[in-house]
């Protein structure tokens, strides 16, 4: 019987000779060792993404997220307009010995134009709280809930301009088109309730802020898990139902309806889009009752509405975000997945938001008032009734201010270089400061974050590893932390 021949291959042949099999055996362990030390430091390309499996026909369904959760809602009290870290919560008493002093090695011009000289916080600080913690007396209800606090003190942002700061704060970009965190949040975990908006954007009294709907958009992910803007004084436009319609009558149309859908979605199961559709009609028509509901303060006690501030008739700008404050804890309270609260409007030279240019503490002292006792208030109320363990709450700006006045102004300019946020609830450890700017509060030095890091850490709290949660957009698996981002662990209780 003839052997068959054996052909070997290239491969092969070169494997018989012995020097070259050494030598690739050498390789190849050492490229596992590589390997597996890239990993231990994580510097490998990450594990497969973690995408929500969302029903067509329940868009909103409230879903589990892939690690343990701390927090089941997010509440975000967005001050527009990059209010001051040097008169709310970064204490600098060298820019108190400093005041009326070039600053040293300083900007001679920054974002409009030349720079003055050294200025001190506009107003006193003093320590609040079992920690000490020196917060400004603009803010002196706030000031007293300081040990639930946590205050990162270093965040960055990539612009100095308040459009794109409230992109990059929103969505993590600072371009427009991508989605904000409230709408990635909800793609991620649906909501409690299915009776009101999954995500609602409350805007101040006076305006919208300058990136507008940018900060409550979708980006890329389906048009579904937008926001919802409405206030307390501004319902949702088109959805009151037309008034000759009798009740019965427009039960008893959607009843039939409802019918007539469910027998075509039968008939067409593969239509995902159809069944998206029919799920956004069907909770339009669900809050036709339901919203008109939850904007009604009519049921909330004299004591509640005096403990906001919704009673004030002297100021109706602050009575109305105090309003806006108790339609946020009633969302949260029924189970609304992310609120976005807004304390101020667009540009306006400082007179309808923080944006201190020319008359800096003329203006925080209208500003202060408005936004100080309503947001204590809501923080109270949240923890009184429970929800706080809960609930995520977060109090931010798109950037800083400089720590000296504008030339020939009693006002600030804008610093994406140290602001603070501030957070409490849900997963947060109370009474700690996270990072420091330099002596006179104008770039960040310690412990230097970014709104990378701020939101991979809301993330974070809500179960998700910011890193495997991804979208994939023309070809590229993006995320809200884009390629960035580390957890704030110090703050975590």
């Amino acid at each position: 019987m003839t052997t068959p021949e054996i052909r070997l291959t290239g491969t092969g042949r070169m494997l018989l000779d012995r020097r070259r099999f050494f030598g690739e055996t050498v390789s190849s362990l050492s490229s596992i060792a590589l390997l597996q030390l890239l990993d231990s430091q994580r510097l490998l390309a990450e594990e497969q993404s973690w995408i929500p499996k969302i029903p067509p026909a329940a868009p909103h369904a409230p879903r589990r997220s892939p690690l343990t959760a701390r927090a089941h809602n997010v509440l975000v009290v967005f001050c527009a307009g990059a209010c001051s870290q040097l008169e709310t919560w970064d204490y600098k008493p060298e820019l108190i010995r400093l005041d009326g002093q070039p600053m040293p090695g300083g900007p001679a011009v920054t974002f409009q134009g030349p720079a003055g000289n050294l200025a001190r916080p506009q107003y006193r600080f003093r320590p609040r709280g079992q920690s000490g913690k020196m917060v400004s007396e603009m803010l002196p209800h706030l000031g007293e809930l300081v040990d639930d606090f946590a205050f990162v003190h270093t965040l960055t942002s990539k612009t100095n301009t308040h459009g794109p700061g409230e992109n990059f704060l929103s969505t993590g970009f600072v371009q427009d088109g991508f989605p904000s965190i409230g709408a990635w949040v909800t793609w991620a975990l649906g909501t409690e309730n299915q009776n009101l908006p999954a995500f609602v954007a409350i805007p101040d009294p006076r305006g919208i802020p300058q990136a507008s709907v940018n900060n409550w958009g979708p980006g890329f992910l389906p048009a579904v898990f937008q926001g919802t803007p409405f206030s307390s004084s501004q319902p949702i436009r088109n959805l009151q139902a037309p008034r000759d319609t009798p009740a019965a009558a427009d039960n008893s149309a959607r009843d039939l309806l409802r019918i007539l859908n469910e027998q075509h979605l039968r008939r067409n199961p593969l239509d995902t889009e159809l069944a998206a559709r029919i799920a956004s009609y069907e909770l339009a028509a669900r809050m036709q009752s339901s919203v008109p509901q939850i904007t009604d303060l009519s049921s909330e006690s004299p004591h509640t509405l005096s403990m906001y501030g919704a009673d004030d008739t002297t100021d109706p700008i602050r009575a109305g975000y105090a309003r806006n404050c108790i339609l946020a804890r009633r969302l949260i309270e029924q189970g609304v997945r992310f609120v976005q609260l807004f304390n101020g409007a667009y540009a306006s030279a400082g007179k309808l938001n923080w944006d201190g240019h020319q008359a800096l503490r003329e203006q925080y002292d209208v500003h202060g008032r408005i936004m100080d006792q309503p947001t204590a208030a809501l923080i109270r109320d949240l923890r009184q009734r429970g929800l706080l363990e809960n609930t995520l709450v977060v109090w931010c700006t798109e950037f800083g201010r400089m720590p000296m006045f504008q030339k020939g102004a009693f006002g600030r300019d804008h610093n994406p270089q140290g602001f603070t946020a501030v957070l409490t609830g849900a997963g947060i450890k109370g009474g700690v400061s996270y990072g420091q700017t330099d002596e006179i509060g104008y770039r960040a030095v310690t412990d230097v974050s970014s709104v990378h890091d701020l939101n991979a850490t809301i993330l974070h709290l809500l179960g998700f590893d910011h890193t495997r949660l991804t979208f994939r957009h023309n070809g590229v698996a993006r995320r809200l932390t884009d390629v960035h981002g580390q957890v704030l662990q110090p703050i975590l209780s």
